[in-house]
């Protein structure tokens, strides 16, 4: 398990440098992974609200730490892509737990793993970038020691939190890209960042390295992103709730119509009977 775990770290980084753009899509459960897989997708990331939901908890480092390594190690056992797991910020107060915790993701087999310097306080948003960087480098220092050239891929709130005005916010998060770089990352994600021409600023301040930017509903399409330098897109947990809309859906029109019509789906029993056929 462990060459095939290192391949697949290897093949996700390359992802980053070498066209096309790195689009992934974001799996809460072996279900959503291997309709992924089935699509074409050459790797996958999760999301820690859907896979939070799906275990029956909110999102915000509120599912329990083993549930959710246990739902990450069933997502990267149903597909033969590499899964990169969205673990927030890491589930750990200090860098030593941030790397022991990495560690422990490491066992479930994933390529790469984010980490987030945002933080639920109202009167400290982000991390202070000295302990972002410290974390950072302790999970690059738990995968040297596991033996996994895993993905760091370093979460920038900035925008996310609406800390500073715009020229301060630019600016502070380019500090801050290039400190966690230097740390052992090797993606730059700058989370509720969509305007096009910050992102290109982005790109050009960090000299190229990869940027991830997350895709919703009216975010422009790949080819675009991928003309100003974006290196990878994720959709977080726009899937998640598209699918949970349609169940809400559902529900509300089978509890006020009491027809079956609501009911009605393109994909048959048989193939996804299929979709987990056993496999070698």
């Amino acid at each position: 398990m462990r060459d095939r775990q290192q391949q697949f770290a290897e093949a996700l980084r390359r992802a980053h440098r070498t066209p096309p753009l790195l689009l992934l899509p974001n799996a809460w459960d072996p279900m959503s992974a291997r309709q992924f897989e089935a699509a074409g997708f050459g790797a996958i990331a999760t999301t820690s609200g859907g896979v939070a939901w799906a275990l029956g908890f909110a999102d915000g480092e509120k599912a329990p730490w083993p549930e959710v390594v246990a739902a990450t190690a069933r997502i990267v056992r149903s597909v033969r892509v590499p899964v990169t797991a969205d673990i927030e910020a890491g589930y750990g107060e200090t860098p030593g737990a941030v790397g022991a915790r990495i560690a422990e993701i490491l066992q479930t087999g994933v390529a790469g793993f984010n980490l987030e310097d945002g933080t639920p306080r109202a009167d400290m948003p982000v991390r202070p970038i000295e302990d972002a960087v410290a974390r950072i480098r302790a999970a690059r220092e738990a995968c040297v020691v596991v033996g996994v050239p895993a993905v760091i891929n370093a979460r920038v709130d900035l925008y996310l939190k609406n800390v500073g005005d715009p020229v301060s916010r630019f600016d502070e998060t380019v500090r801050r890209a290039k400190a966690y770089l230097a740390a052992g990352a090797d993606c730059i994600y700058p989370f509720a960042l969509g305007d096009m021409d910050i992102i290109a600023r982005l790109v050009t301040a960090l000299d190229r390295a990869p940027v991830n930017i997350v895709a919703r509903a009216g975010t422009p399409p790949v080819a675009e992103l991928e003309r100003i330098g974006v290196a990878r897109v994720s959709i977080a947990a726009g899937a998640t709730l598209a699918v949970m809309s349609l169940i809400k859906q559902i529900g509300e029109g089978l509890h006020t119509s009491g027809r079956f019509d609501v009911l009605e789906h393109s994909m048959n029993r048989p193939e996804a009977q299929k979709l987990f056929e056993p496999r070698d």
